[in-house]
């Protein structure tokens, strides 16, 4: 569908209200709204450092690793040359301290949205994998055959109103259903998730059985959906008009019972971080075929799944919302090469926990931008004449993952002294 008028008009509004906005100054005033640099610490308890000097060269670095420009390209003599920024990337940024200041960001996100213009807190969320290229000298790089380029593979979840919650690495062999459900397991933001948007190669019937064990419902979108079985709840049950989208055998509800205690143990594995998601599926799925437990989860999974696929033929509604929850974690995707720019936007570290920590600072800063671009469109549309002029439709289409306002590029001027007009 083309874009509603109306949002169109609001968007040019904010380009004209912040003009060529520096992509480095919305990172700052997300910092100084959130204060994320300061869960950015030493693993030594003594810094001599004064606290505004620390600020403004993490953000130099969380900005140089962000975009993928290096922070090389962040020095400004004399003040903060190289090696003091290559000091303060070595002691203070580190992975965990990095999920922590995103979880922060993401939380004032949802804290000051206003639930007239959002709607009401959303318990849904979509998930999806994008593939960032790497060179091919890089130890770390495989072969996608259905991408068909080489590099490395990013999960992202991305809630209904474009906050990403989490970010993993994911082998190009590995299964997107694992990494779906440990993103679901490991968020740390302020919501809980009780519906998951995926696509085709985000479930499996064992995913649909955890899915359920775990107090969530899997949603996917179903690319092959002609090929797609039914299976009876009792064996003889005869359906004439369906019979052909049947499956031969009915669901073996005793196989359940008598695994029930297994399956649920590995379900209570899985929540409470015992296991993760990715090393149990791989051994249901590969060598352990006969195993009971394995044959139990994909009987429980072929029910749930059938329940789904009923839902999904009879409900536009509900086709709709899979698609719309999928658009928003595309529009994730996309904007990740706006940001993610530097050096073409290809990974050159062979390290996988230098590969980790850049894209978590694409994370952090993309998602610093959705919690300023948010603040805009809210500034703009507390003013009477623009609530009034927003219709339904608007709002439905309403995303802060827009950058006609940004400029990434240019000279990386920080002062810390000047603020984004925001009266909020």
């Amino acid at each position: 569908q083309n874009e509603p008028e109306n949002l169109a008009t609001l968007k040019w509004e904010i380009t004209q209200r912040w003009p060529g906005t520096s992509l480095l100054d919305i990172l700052k005033e997300a910092d100084l709204r959130a204060d994320f640099t300061r869960l950015l610490q030493s693993g030594t308890e003594r810094s001599h450092m004064d606290k505004d000097t620390l600020q403004r060269r993490l953000l130099l670095c969380l900005f140089g690793m962000g975009t993928n420009t290096g922070i090389k390209s962040m020095e400004s003599l004399p003040s903060d040359d190289y090696k003091d920024l290559l000091y303060i990337r070595r002691r203070f940024i580190s992975n965990e301290g990095l999920r922590q200041a995103i979880t922060q960001v993401v939380n004032a996100t949802l804290a000051i949205r206003r639930p007239h213009i959002w709607g009401e807190a959303t318990t849904a969320c979509a998930s999806d994998s994008k593939q960032f290229g790497a060179w091919d000298q890089n130890l770390l790089t495989e072969w996608h055959l259905r991408y068909g380029g080489r590099g490395i593979m990013v999960y992202w979840h991305v809630e209904k109103n474009s906050a990403c919650i989490y970010s993993q690495f994911k082998r190009v062999s590995s299964s997107e259903a694992a990494a779906m459900i440990q993103g679901v397991l490991k968020h740390c933001a302020e919501m809980e998730v009780d519906r998951q948007y995926v696509d085709s190669h985000g479930q499996n019937v064992i995913a649909f059985a955890f899915c359920k064990l775990l107090g969530f419902e899997l949603m996917p979108r179903l690319k092959a959906i002609s090929r797609q079985k039914l299976y009876r709840a009792l064996a003889g049950q005869d359906f004439t008009n369906i019979n052909p989208i049947m499956a031969a055998k009915a669901i073996n509800w005793k196989l359940i019972e008598e695994q029930l205690d297994t399956i649920v143990k590995h379900a209570v594995a899985l929540k409470l971080g015992m296991a993760d998601a990715e090393s149990l599926l791989r051994r249901f799925c590969r060598n352990n075929i006969q195993h009971p437990a394995y044959k139990a989860l994909a009987e429980l999974g072929k029910a749930i799944k059938t329940i789904f696929l009923c839902k999904y033929l009879d409900a536009e509604e509900l086709r709709r919302e899979i698609h719309e929850g999928l658009n928003v974690v595309e529009s994730w995707n996309s904007t990740n090469g706006f940001i993610f720019y530097g050096k073409q936007g290809e990974i050159s570290t062979n390290r996988k926990e230098g590969q980790e920590m850049g894209l978590l600072c694409l994370h952090l800063l993309q998602s610093s931008m959705v919690y300023i671009n948010t603040l805009m469109i809210q500034e703009v549309l507390k003013e009477t004449k623009w609530k009034d002029k927003m219709t339904p439709r608007d709002l439905a289409a309403l995303s802060p993952l827009f950058t006609l306002h940004i400029n990434p590029y240019g000279r990386f001027e920080l002062d810390m002294e000047v603020r984004l007009q925001l009266t909020t």
